[in-house]
């Protein structure tokens, strides 16, 4: 460390401003490069993977939540030795940045984009991902984030290429190498070896390992297609998988709610229990009967096939007019107008009724029931009641409309009844051929339509309107559809297990984490890994003409099988529409194959990067080295679902074992109000905006003490907050020593300490500590744990070390003592630097340059060594002796005793600035032992002149019990005035003393022992006269607010200091100035100042203090207390 002369710094400096400076010190000086020089021969590592983020808009002020934690422990490990990987990710492929671009082309729907042209629509999707990942880079790196970033100028550039002809050859200079290739090669290649930097998950690499990947699971058996009803986009055109409905799918909606009647044609009523005979007639002879069936999806109802009743619940029989109706007994309310009840009927006796079908005139239900009967050999199929245990009551009639292929549960009903399958909407969710009316109109859009249909055919009872909550497409917010196709899976049967054992061995932060994880895992579907889109993973699945299929599991492998279009393809990235063209050749029937056009779920591209960005395809014992990753993190309301669960899945089918061993996760960030942001909103708060208004520290200290299981509300209040409470303060108290130490000419290795004092050594043993506990607590990841330590030490440090240490570096020679407090306060600041550099890299970095001599913030050459605090050894632990326990044991029981003081003294409306004569203790042994070694502190801190124990708190108060009315009074009744009588008769401290042992009290009421609890107790103290009381921690302190007219006198003195030393600042002096100081003061006033004059003159720097009728120099007056006070001030 450089031990150049320390300059001055001013106490108004604007942060924002200060970070560029340091931003661009870095970048001059290649810090970050240099750091990874250092440590790239340790043996030691530390092995992040990064979650990537979603190279699609700019970055938000939640991705900077997780990107500081990420960026936190890559620092400290650093400052620990361990080299490491330094890569960043981008998530770059599926239908979150295919909507973007659609948006900016004007483009509607998948038509749209098939008619420019799917590669250049692929093409485009590769721009935006690049100059979006530039952006990002911009932004991280503004919050201070430490990585292997890519040039932002250099992805632009390759993003405005790409665009404009992905075959033109380009060369890129890495080091002093050269990489050649075409645009869209380099491109594949980014995050690789060969170009290093960030990786992006469209590249080559990535796509290949997942190939890997879903050809071990083929191997397995566990790929299938398979058909389902699933919830489907109709603006993309795609289905929507469980993983991204849990996440952001779903908002409150009002939609229309119908209840239809579905007219009887056979019943059987044996198991009914009829209010009268005269009910069963009732029901024999009306004129229809119906069943009451209630949907809040009217679009499904041309494809009912079933109505579905809960065996066990009891069904209502009802008479309205001529007609009969049946539905769920609890949900009555749903009649229109009187009815008379005629009886009731379990579920299970109205299974196998038929009912006529609501739209059996379609074409498409008679296309559909024709191909049924050819299928099963019978003639006409009959709509049924069946029985259905998920069927309720909680809304609705209690009978649901079935239509298997509108729904997942009704599909599988389907497939267990086996019924005719009616699936109305195609890929834009408009009704297909065979729907009369309705073809050609989307679904969402004829509920007005079905009600007229129904209307006409006497089948629709009532239409109401229903508020809630329907899925929505994550993506572009589009209100789902639900839709039959065919789509591809993996069996999670087998899997989910075998995941689960690896998910046990992970170290879950928080740890509600791991059961949620397996609670996940027991319950989730099969995993649908297809898309029909353009943008993405190319499923490697080849598809034969008789049905088959086969999954093609590298590069090799393809090119080795190609039978057809290599050419076409070769030299391309493995993307549509050029994987397309290639066509393999089954080897054992000779059946030519060609790949299936639906791409990836995109959670297999981030799923796959603790094996394609560690060499585990190319250098096996290298990705040994990194995996697992020592440490992943994540927002966790939706990567249980997703990362989390991709990543676990894929390491759990490769090698079966965790890709991390901590994985942490974090809540939500939401505005100060606890609404989520959104710009339409007006309360969301832009990244770029946060950096520059508050600094990327502040914001980096609000993430960092945030419990991790909570939702984050941010905001200008909150950050505010961390730079009024934390950043200000450190730097005013890196100002305070700074500005003496040039004064002084003050610099480290000096002359050898002279004696410490006990506030020296107090000061360092609390050094220590917090070193210790900043220490454990990042090595357990726990951020919030290390940032409070940080906390407390700079108040400690600022309101207790510097404020009662300023008169030693006020004094003008540099004897032992002042060298020590320098010295003392220099190894404080220094280390703090060191213990804070990985939470607040901008202002720690800045400290550092000044108080290590480099100065290299605005210029100048780095040197060979270490010159960044960030190259620095994070602080050792050392184990505090008995001494500096006990230390730091008597200054926290005399903080405790001043803390309670100031607060009496508020109570009180008496300032510090007045002497009082006394204050009164109540403290154990070992209290009492501390205060009195801690005395002189205590007093001057109170400004009081004596402390006086008092054995108990009884001599200061006075104390009234009472029986809890709340909780005594319904247990004694009439009694209750005999239990308050036989309490107010025990001594009351002795039922304090009782209670506050926690020991019930036992009191004689009319001669019966009654036990009272200590909570059925109200304690009630009052200070006696003259006295204000307060107690915490085991001390009570009283504070005697008795003034005389010596104690007055002083009060006045010191208030004049102030006002002395006040005129100094506003007079432009320099702190060591000494002064000449006239004044023209009241009476009273005057012989204050007379009295303490040397006290006055020692506190202002005054080498003369003297009467004057006209004050002379920079001159103040001011009236306080009834006094008034002239001053003039010059230098001496």
């Amino acid at each position: 460390m450089s031990h150049s002369v320390i300059q001055s710094v001013s106490t108004q400096v604007d942060f924002s401003s200060q970070e560029r400076d340091v931003l661009a010190f870095w970048a001059r000086t290649s810090a970050f490069d240099r750091l990874r020089e250092r440590l790239a021969n340790s043996e030691k590592r530390f092995s992040f993977v990064d979650g990537p983020i979603t190279a699609n808009n700019p970055m938000g002020v939640h991705h900077a939540w997780g990107r500081t934690y990420k960026d936190m422990w890559q620092r400290y490990h650093a400052m620990l030795g361990h080299n490491q990987r330094w890569q960043n990710g981008f998530d770059c492929q599926g239908l979150w940045v295919e909507v973007e671009v659609e948006k900016s082309l004007g483009l509607k729907n998948k038509q749209d984009i098939e008619a420019m042209g799917i590669e250049n629509f692929i093409r485009l999707c590769k721009q935006r991902v690049l100059k979006m990942a530039a952006q990002q880079t911009e932004q991280s790196i503004r919050l201070g984030y430490w990585m292997d970033w890519n040039s932002p100028d250099e992805l632009r550039m390759l993003a405005d290429k790409i665009a404009e002809d992905p075959m033109q050859r380009l060369t890129l200079q890495r080091g002093a190498r050269e990489v050649s290739g075409t645009v869209e090669q380099l491109v594949g290649k980014l995050g690789m070896p060969e170009l290093a930097g960030s990786y992006f998950t469209f590249a080559d690499e990535n796509n290949y390992q997942i190939w890997g990947f879903l050809k071990e699971c083929y191997k397995n058996g566990w790929v299938y297609r398979g058909g389902d009803v699933i919830p489907w986009c109709p603006r993309c055109a795609t289905g929507i998988s469980q993983h991204e409905m849990e996440v952001d799918g779903y908002k409150d909606v009002p939609d229309p709610a119908f209840t239809v009647r579905m007219k009887l044609l056979t019943w059987n009523v044996d198991a009914a229990a009829w209010a009268s005979p005269e009910g069963a007639d009732a029901w024999k002879t009306a004129e229809n009967r119906f069943a009451l069936a209630w949907t809040t999806t009217p679009w499904t109802l041309p494809a009912n096939v079933m109505c579905a009743v809960g065996p066990k619940l009891s069904y209502a029989i009802v008479r309205q007019g001529d007609a009969a109706y049946v539905l769920g007994a609890q949900t009555l309310k749903l009649l229109s107008g009187d009815f008379e009840l005629l009886g009731t009927i379990v579920g299970a006796g109205m299974d196998g009724w038929t009912y006529a079908g609501l739209f059996d005139d379609l074409p498409a239900w008679q296309a559909a029931e024709a191909e049924w009967s050819k299928r099963t050999g019978h003639a006409n199929f009959a709509h049924r009641i069946i029985l259905w245990d998920e069927v309720g009551e909680a809304e609705g009639t209690g009978i649901v409309h079935n239509a298997p292929g509108c729904g997942p549960e009704d599909y599988k009903l389907g497939k267990q009844f086996d019924t005719p399958a009616v699936a109305p909407l195609d890929e834009t969710g408009n009704f297909m051929a065979g729907y009369g009316n309705l073809t050609g109109r989307f679904g969402h859009d004829v509920p007005n339509e079905v009600e007229r249909l129904l209307r006409d055919k006497g089948f629709l009872y009532r239409r109401d309107t229903y508020h809630h909550r329907y899925p929505h497409c994550w993506r572009c917010k589009t209100k789902l559809l639900y839709r039959q196709v065919d789509e591809w899976y993996i069996s999670m049967d087998q899997l989910r297990h075998q995941m689960m054992k690896v998910s046990s061995t992970i170290n879950w932060i928080p740890e509600f984490g791991k059961e949620r994880e397996l609670d996940w895992l027991r319950n989730m579907h099969d995993w649908m890994i297809s898309k029909k889109r353009y943008w993405g993973l190319a499923l490697p699945i080849w598809e034969y003409p008789d049905g088959s299929f086969e999954v093609i599991g590298s590069h090799a492998e393809l090119k080795a099988r190609a039978v057809e279009g290599w050419e076409a393809f070769e030299g391309h990235t493995p993307h549509r529409p050029w994987i397309d063209q290639v066509k393999i050749r089954d080897p054992k029937t000779g059946q030519i194959g060609a790949r299936v056009k639906d791409v990836g779920n995109p959670w297999l591209d981030a799923g796959i990067v603790a094996y394609s960005t560690m060499f585990y395809g190319s250098d096996r014992e290298e990705w040994e080295r990194w995996f697992p990753a020592d440490f992943i993190t994540e927002s966790f309301p939706g990567q249980f679902r997703n990362w989390f669960y991709s990543l676990i899945a894929m390491s759990t089918v490769l090698e079966e074992q965790a890709p991390a061993k901590t994985i942490l996760g974090f809540a939500t960030l939401l505005d100060e109000k606890g609404d989520s942001m959104h710009k339409s909103k007006g309360n969301s708060i832009e990244f770029n905006e946060a950096a520059e208004r508050a600094g990327a520290d502040v914001m980096r200290w609000t993430y960092a003490r945030h419990r991790y299981d909570d939702n984050l509300l941010f905001g200008w209040k909150s950050l505010d907050h961390i730079r009024r409470d934390v950043v200000i303060p450190l730097w005013n108290v890196y100002a305070f020593f700074c500005n003496y130490a040039a004064i002084d000419g003050w610099t480290p290795g000096g002359p050898a300490l002279g004696d410490l004092t006990s506030l020296d050594r107090w000061v360092l043993a609390r050094l220590a500590q917090v070193t210790g506990e900043i220490g454990a607590a990042l090595e357990a990841y726990d951020a919030r744990t290390a940032a409070l330590a940080g906390e407390r030490f700079v108040d400690d440090l600022s309101k207790w070390y510097v404020r009662r240490s300023r008169e030693r570096f006020w004094r003008g020679e540099m004897d032992a003592d002042k060298r020590a407090a320098y010295e003392t306060l220099y190894q404080v600041l220094t280390t703090v630097c060191r213990l804070f550099a990985p939470v607040m890299p901008f202002l720690t970095e800045a400290m550092w340059q000044n108080l290590s001599g480099m100065g290299l913030i605005t210029a100048g050459d780095a040197p060979a060594g270490a010159f960044s605090v960030h190259h620095e050894r994070f602080p050792d632990a050392r184990a505090l002796s008995d001494e500096e326990k006990a230390l730091l044991a008597d200054v926290e029981v005399a903080r405790t005793t001043v803390n309670l003081g100031h607060s009496l003294r508020a109570q009180s409306k008496v300032k510090v600035r007045q002497p009082l004569a006394r204050i009164f203790v109540v403290a154990d042994p070992a209290g009492r032992a501390a205060i009195l070694r801690q005395n002189d502190v205590i007093s001057d801190e109170l400004n009081i002149k004596a402390i006086e124990f008092s054995a108990r708190e009884s001599d200061l108060v006075t104390y009234r019990v009472l029986p809890d009315n709340r909780k005594l009074g319904p247990r004694f009744g009439a009694d209750f005035p005999k239990v308050r009588a036989a309490l107010a008769a025990v001594d009351p401290a002795v039922v304090v003393a009782t209670t506050r042992a926690g020991q019930p009290v036992k009191i004689d009421v009319a001669g019966q022992v009654v036990v009272l609890e200590p909570d059925a107790i109200l304690v009630q103290a009052q200070p006696r006269e003259g006295l204000v009381v307060e107690g915490a921690n085991g001390i009570v302190v009283a504070l005697d607010t008795a003034l005389t007219e010596p104690l007055l006198r002083e009060g006045l003195a010191r208030d004049a200091v102030r006002r002395i030393n006040d005129l100094r600042k506003s007079s432009g002096l320099k702190v060591t100035d000494r002064i000449s100081t006239e004044f023209k003061a009241t009476p009273r006033l005057a012989a204050a100042l007379d009295a303490f004059a040397d006290y006055v003159k020692a506190e202002t720097l005054s080498l003369a203090l003297r009467p004057s009728e006209q004050p002379a120099g920079h001159t103040a007056t001011d009236s306080f207390d009834g006094e008034t006070l002239e001053l003039g001030i010059t230098r001496a």
